[in-house]
């Protein structure tokens, strides 16, 4: 977890920071972290359209500049032919539920995550999913 944390501290979100590392067999796959699309400004540059609008996290997720650290440590496997099934995601937040289906398709076996995320519905996929949860708690 202290990698994905770490690796949290390159996002470029203004509300949340999230870091997100896919691990198998002991290694490094991917990591991802939000931040706006490949060679695009990013909101601490022109705003978050979110904060502007008064939207809640959890919510209205296409209303947004940026990717999600899991969505681009999914991305970076694509990008680099990195095979992830069976792997491992450490993530500093709960995944929403776009990000849930996403690493439910993409054949993650596990998901490791700590921060608490306002998304139920992400929740109840994942347990439904057969991949196995852990939410760490902090002490």
């Amino acid at each position: 977890m202290g990698i994905a944390e770490l690796v949290s501290k390159r996002a470029t979100c203004v509300k949340r920071s999230v870091g997100a590392v896919l691990v198998k067999d002991n290694r490094i796959l991917t990591t991802g972290y939000n931040g706006a699309p490949r060679g695009m400004k990013h909101c601490e540059e022109v705003g978050c359209i979110r904060k502007e609008m008064g939207l809640p996290s959890g919510q209205r997720h296409e209303l947004c500049r940026g990717l999600h650290a899991e969505q681009n440590a999914i991305i970076q496997a694509a990008w680099h032919g990195v095979k992830i099934e069976g792997a491992t995601m450490y993530c500093t937040y709960q995944p929403c539920v776009i990000c849930a289906k996403m690493l439910i398709n993409a054949g993650i076996e596990k998901l490791i995550f700590k921060g608490n995320y306002p998304d139920e519905l992400a929740m109840k996929m994942l347990k439904e999913s057969k991949l196995k949860v852990l939410h760490l708690m902090d002490h």
